[in-house]
Order: C-alpha cells, then structure tokens, then sequence
C-alpha cells in the first residue's frame, strides 16, 4: 500500500540512485501537497491524502531546521554521516514559500556536521518559473528535475499536472540551467483507470531522448516501479530494457545510470 512520510526528517534509507539518503520532507506529514498526482506515487493519489485544512500546513523553517541539526549530530556523534541529504516526502518540496531559506540552512548545517553528504533535491520541474526557487536549485549539488515524457499527452496521464503544464514550456525552464541538472525519468506500462500508458515505446523514447540531447544535463536517471503505486496494473519495466534506454543516453555521451 502506499504511504505518507510521518516525519520532517526520515531514514536514513538506502536509495538506489543516491546511496545512504538522510530525507527532508518539508510538506505535511499527514497530507500531500503536490503540483503532479502521479499514478506511480508511493504516497498515493492527492485526492486520497488531501487531510484536513489543519492538516495541511508546511513544515516551518524553523521545525526543519532544528530537526535536522539533531538528526546530523546524531549521526556525526555515531559515525553514520549520510551519503546525501535529500528533500522529497509528501509532495513537490519546492512548493514550500521559504524553500530558498531552508536550502541555505540545509547547506550550512551540511558544512557544519556531515560535510561529505551532498544536497539533492527530487522535484518535478513545475516550480522553475519562481526565481527564488530556480536560484536555490542552482546551490544544491544534485538538483534531480523530473520529466517523463517528450508528449504533453502522456504527461497529463502518467502525472496529471494540477493546473496548466507543458513540456516545451519546462524544457524551456530546464534549459536555462545549462545542464546543471540531473534528470530523472520513469518508465513504465499499463493501464490507469482503464487508459492504456506506456512510455516505453519506440515513438516515446525517440521524443525523450531528442529532448535529453537538447538539455544535456550532467547525468540522467532512468528507472520503474520499485514501491507500491496508487494502480495496481502498472507495469515496472524490466532492468535490460531500461539499460538498453541508458545506452542510447549513453551513446550520446551523456552520463546516464538504470535502476
């Protein structure tokens, strides 16, 4: 079953693209706030997490910013320091109003007490357009943008974007990074809500990979299902075909890794 982060702080986990991940949730912890309602979340589908108006309240600056510190001494004092410290949980963390503070308290505790870990953010590139967020983005040493598909089409299935979406618009977005990004995409196949999607095919592979050569981001992330998803005729996708999708990234001499 699908399932909420009951914590600001949580893990540490051992994650199959980041190593030991220490995480940050900076949304509820008993609802979701999120710009996606993706039919692959481990949280669930936002409709089913929504909680109540006292239930939906960010986690504040300064309860994120305590917990963390304590989490980081511990660690430190243990010997444990995380590979990486990563914001994820019960949404999109870059919707949070103060998430270009956070950012820099995050850093500064990270210099501080586990200097090694690195700084990732898992977001869905719909926050881009806000400078104080592009801005925090650009501070943190993984910034991992999500886009699983070249068809806006697909997108509306697969994610169902909460409001206006297009992905010309967000690699539009994500070219004024430079490619100092990490993009991270899913792949799967199935059926949601008796819609038949897979972004697996040889015309959806052909799209997304003419925009991975466009964005040349400094690494790309493919991966499927690994955790209880809202659908349960989603397909995950076999690891060779995912290497197989890698290889084409990597003939392109962009870095790309398959989990």
């Amino acid at each position: 079953m699908t399932a909420l982060f009951e914590d600001i702080i949580f893990g540490p986990v051992q994650s199959r693209r980041l190593g030991l991940s220490l995480g940050i949730n900076l949304l509820p912890v008993r609802a979701k706030i999120c710009s996606f309602d993706c039919i692959y979340c481990e949280c669930g589908l936002n409709g089913e997490r929504r909680g109540t108006a006292a239930e939906r309240r960010f986690n504040s600056r300064e309860d994120v910013r305590a917990h963390l510190e304590s989490v980081l001494r511990r660690m430190s004092a243990d010997g444990t320091p995380p590979d990486v410290i990563t914001f994820a949980g019960n949404g999109e963390p870059t919707l949070h109003p103060d998430f270009e503070s956070i950012i820099g308290d995050t850093i500064a505790l990270r210099d501080a007490l586990s200097p090694s870990a690195k700084v990732s953010v898992l977001s869905n590139a719909t926050q881009l357009h806000r400078e104080d967020v592009f801005r925090a983005l650009l501070r943190v040493d993984n910034n991992i943008q999500k886009l699983d598909s070249a068809f806006d089409e697909t997108v509306r299935i697969m994610n169902a974007p909460c409001g206006e979406f297009s992905v010309a618009r967000t690699v539009e977005e994500l070219e004024r990074f430079g490619g100092r990004f990490i993009l991270q995409t899913m792949f799967l196949r199935g059926e949601c809500g008796g819609v038949k999607v897979d972004n697996t095919t040889e015309r959806e592979v052909a799209a997304w990979l003419g925009i991975v050569k466009r964005l040349r981001p400094q690494k790309v992330m493919v991966y499927s299902l690994d955790r209880p998803a809202p659908y349960s005729a989603l397909e995950k996708v076999p690891r060779e075909e995912l290497e197989a999708i890698a290889s084409l990234v990597a003939a392109a001499g962009i870095e790309c890794s398959a989990a």
